[in-house]
């Protein structure tokens, strides 16, 4: 059997599908894979020996430039893929249900219309399958896949999951401290709501600095500010030079603890069986990670809408410094200290 998987974005979304990899080979080892993803995005797939091939399209490109042409060209290229016996659209937007409809295939498989936020994409799908939208994503990925390929994904298996992001960069030895526990910090995000505030990072650092060798990640100027702003204050924080997705994953994979907000990065540590604390308070955390032994997650009291996220709920700063210090000495030190 040959399938083509389709989840184009963004970053988190793209790792937490990516879990079920292992589990369609294990249980289908001579299936092929493909991946379909936004072109920006094609690096965190790269490496992975589940996946046979995969194939970019950009729209993002298409919609900065409000381009029809460029979209229809984004579809011709689409066309020209060679036939699937199945393709599986775990992202269940209107942009991937068309992204999945265009490539030739016997069947394009997605979520039902009431299983989804954008109803209209069912229509795009020859079969489909239900599973509420406010669910846990990765529940919802496993369900679809496990529902178009007739393979049982349970709760035991993704606890017990192999870490499925790989890299060719190596990391600079000289980040790392071979006495220390070595923390990330993620200050950024995709939107401002989703950040923790500045000073109560440069609180976590000032309160575990003398146990842990804290390593500050950022993507964009604004992050790299943030992450100036924790340094000046507790100079024992390293910066890094900004990172290719590939070199993040090599370095996500060298620490021992990763903080952060609810952002692709953080949930790199879940996908490298890295110990985490996700903070959350504008986003669900039950629905937006999969809490397990290693990966924790602290939320503020904000009742929130998965249908309709408020980027206004700026809670996650009413999540307590001491909270997430305590979670962090009991992740890596389980009670020594």
């Amino acid at each position: 059997m040959k399938i083509a998987i389709v989840k184009l974005s963004a970053l988190g979304d793209i790792i937490h599908a990516m879990i079920v990899l292992q589990f369609i080979k294990k249980q289908h080892p001579n299936t092929v894979v493909d991946w379909v993803v936004e072109e920006g995005f094609k690096d965190i797939l790269d490496n992975n020996p589940d996946i046979n091939e995969i194939h970019t399209v950009n729209l993002r490109q298409a919609k900065q430039q409000k381009s029809l042409k460029l979209l229809f060209d984004e579809l011709k290229k689409l066309r020209k893929l060679p036939r699937y016996d199945l393709v599986i659209d775990t992202q269940g937007l209107i942009k991937s249900a068309i992204v999945s409809r265009a490539i030739p295939s016997d069947q394009t498989f997605g979520f039902d219309k009431n299983s989804l936020r954008e109803s209209f994409a069912a229509k795009f799908y020859t079969d489909t399958c239900s599973i509420n939208y406010d669910e846990n994503i990765i529940k919802r990925n496993a369900a679809v896949i496990s529902s178009a390929l007739n393979i049982a994904i349970s709760h035991d298996d993704i606890l017990n999951k192999q870490p499925f992001l790989f890299s060719n960069s190596q990391i600079s030895s000289g980040l790392l401290s071979d006495t220390k526990a070595n923390i990330a910090l993620i200050p950024g995000a995709s939107f401002q709501s989703k950040i923790y505030p500045v000073d109560q990072y440069v609180q976590i650092a000032e309160e575990l600095k003398s146990e842990a060798n804290f390593i500050v990640l950022w993507g964009n100027e604004s992050e790299k500010d943030t992450a100036e702003q924790i340094q000046k204050i507790v100079p024992e924080v390293h910066i890094v030079d900004k990172l290719t997705l590939d070199g993040l994953k090599a370095l996500i994979a060298q620490m021992d603890l990763v903080i952060g907000g609810d952002t692709g990065p953080t949930h790199m540590a879940f996908a490298l069986n890295i110990p985490s604390v996700t903070i959350f308070g504008s986003t669900p955390g039950y629905r937006n990670t999969y809490t397990t032994t290693i990966n924790r997650v602290l939320e503020s009291k904000s009742k929130v809408d998965p249908y309709k996220i408020d980027k206004n709920d700026f809670s996650i700063k009413t999540i307590k410094v001491s909270d997430i210090v305590k979670m962090a000495k009991e992740l890596l030190f389980k009670g020594k200290l």
